[in-house]
Formats: C-alpha cells, sequence, structure tokens
C-alpha cells in the first residue's frame, strides 16, 4: 500500500525513476480498488450498461489517470527508456506485449540519465 501512495504523492512526477516493486505494488492495488469500486456502483445500480463503467468507476479510472501515466514513464525510466514509450499502448496487442517487456525488466544497475537507481542504498519493505 505503501508504493501506491507514494504514486499518488507523486501524482504528476514524469522524472526520475521507479523501480520494479513500485510499479507492480501501485498495479496490484489499482486493480484493487477498481474491482472495489466497480462492485459499488454496481450495487448502487449507477453502472451504464453499454460500457460497462459506472459513475464512481469513471471518477476513479480519470482520477488515476495521471498518477498512473507518471508511474509507467518513471517505470520505463528505471529501465533506461523514455517515458514516451508509454505510447506504444496505442498499438493494440503488439505494443501491449512490448510495455509488459520493459516493465518486467530489472532496474539498469548504477545511474542512468534519469537518476540513481533506487534500488541502491533502499532497505527492503
Amino acid at each position: 500500500m505503501d508504493y501506491f501512495v507514494k504514486a499518488l504523492k507523486n501524482y504528476a512526477t514524469f522524472t526520475g525513476r521507479a523501480r520494479r516493486k513500485e510499479y507492480w505494488m501501485f498495479v496490484l492495488f489499482y486493480v484493487l480498488f477498481s474491482i472495489g469500486v466497480s462492485i459499488i456502483d454496481q450495487v448502487l445500480g449507477t453502472t451504464d450498461p453499454d460500457t460497462g463503467v459506472g459513475y464512481l468507476g469513471g471518477l476513479y479510472y480519470l482520477a488515476l489517470l495521471i498518477p498512473s501515466l507518471a508511474v509507467g514513464a518513471r517505470r520505463l525510466h528505471d529501465t533506461g527508456k523514455t517515458g514516451w514509450l508509454l505510447l506504444l499502448i496505442l498499438i493494440p496487442i503488439i505494443g501491449w506485449i512490448i510495455l509488459l517487456i520493459f516493465f518486467i525488466q530489472d532496474s539498469q544497475p548504477g545511474e542512468n540519465k534519469y537518476g540513481l537507481n533506487p534500488k541502491e542504498g533502499e532497505v527492503e519493505m
């Protein structure tokens, strides 16, 4: 949960690096909260039958759009790649697979042009 909160505190910080654990813990809690919001929308009856998204879900996705992009860009920076590669998400299937591979990669050791390695000197939580 600390990593989710950390990503929210760095709401629009597209600079620096985010280690693999930070990114995937953010994704985990994003999905869990998304499921919870979806259930609440279903119970309240605020889900649009055409899109399958409710009012709360729409607000949730909109509120976390920028933090999701920011933590994704920082994760790409950690592997030594530019955050602009997030645009690969616009390419169906192939772009998603490429991004998944980039997100799974380990941190680039040492310092790179995006900053210090977040793994070095960090105590494991």
